[in-house]
């Protein structure tokens, strides 16, 4: 019998060390992707009607062939238009250090996702829309820098303070996992709040293993002050959720109050105006981040599981 104890200890230990081996190895991914970031913002911005066939023929894909060629030219003399040029080339007059973040990047992706590709990486304008700065495709990574200007820039008074808080050069890395997390997350047809909660727990968990360097204010994009308020605030929005019989309700309101971007969270309490927009999509990434500590499992598989199996399985529990 002590030897099928010691045996079994054994065997425990081993399990234990693999994870731990994992995790270090997971630290230790070492670059494996050269690249050079295409700067067609700076290229667009220096045409003239004599060289724009030559662009449009090294970027087709940036001119949808429904548009005639005057309304490339026409843009070229707005003043706003080269108003946001004038301050990208202020903001990022090099991308040397954005390239080599993205070739890590890139290289913790091929290691857990064999299969991805090299996009090209291509830096573009595209008049501060919120919804599309930052893509990763199958192919191509389009980042536009008039996005990441600076949360204080002028550019950017006509948005609210939850929506300019991270228009900055730091959460460039963060939406492109983000993006690329839409991707590879398998949707649920588990339309309930914690089914929700576990989506974006997982593409949140994405950034644990992608951005192991980036805190996790920056991950989620909260400022340290909204981050810490989650962290002390955990066990009563935990209780809330319980008590108010939320976690499998599919009333379409508890997307818009718990996982939508806002100013705050709706809880219809007092603590609202303290809250960071996002509550339950945080919530959602420490029950993924308990299931990982928990269980044997490769990334790959986890964003494929069902958010029911993923919190039954986590040991979840608040921190008080």
């Amino acid at each position: 019998m002590r030897k099928i104890f010691a045996l079994f200890i054994l065997s425990l230990l081993f399990v234990q060390c693999k994870k731990e081996d994992a995790k270090e190895q997971a630290l230790d991914i070492k670059k494996s992707v050269n690249l050079s970031i295409e700067r067609f913002d700076v290229k667009y911005a220096q045409a003239t009607p004599a060289t724009l066939p030559k662009l449009k023929a090294e970027y087709p894909f940036l001119f949808p062939s429904q548009f005639p060629d005057t309304l490339w030219t026409n843009k070229l003399k707005d003043k706003y238009f080269i108003e946001l040029n004038k301050e990208v080339k202020k903001q990022f007059p090099n991308t040397t250090q954005l390239e080599d973040d993205i070739e890590m990047l890139i290289s913790r992706i091929k290691y857990y996702f064999p299969e991805e590709k090299t996009p090209r990486v291509i830096t573009l304008i595209n008049e501060v829309l919120l919804d599309k700065k930052a893509l990763y495709t199958n192919d191509f990574i389009f980042i536009s820098l008039d996005c990441y200007l600076g949360n204080k820039h002028p550019f950017y008074d006509v948005f609210a303070a939850y929506q300019k808080q991270n228009l900055v050069k730091e959460q460039i890395l963060p939406d492109l996992v983000t993006n690329f997390g839409y991707r590879k997350v398998i949707p649920s047809q588990d339309k309930t709040l914690l089914g929700e909660m576990i989506y974006f727990g997982k593409i949140q968990y994405l950034k644990d293993v992608l951005l192991p360097t980036i805190s996790d204010a920056v991950k989620i994009g909260y400022t340290t002050t909204q981050y810490k308020w989650c962290e002390e605030n955990e066990a009563q929005i935990w209780s809330y959720l319980i008590e108010n019989k939320l976690l499998y309700d599919n009333n379409i309101k508890n997307y818009q109050r718990f996982i939508e971007d806002a100013p705050f969270t709706k809880f219809y309490e007092a603590i609202d105006r303290e809250s960071p927009g996002r509550v339950g999509q945080w919530v959602g990434w420490q029950i993924v981040k308990s299931y990982m500590d928990n269980n044997d499992i490769s990334v790959e598989k986890l964003l494929k599981m069902e958010p029911l199996e993923i919190f039954n399985n986590s040991k979840y529990k608040p921190k008080k």
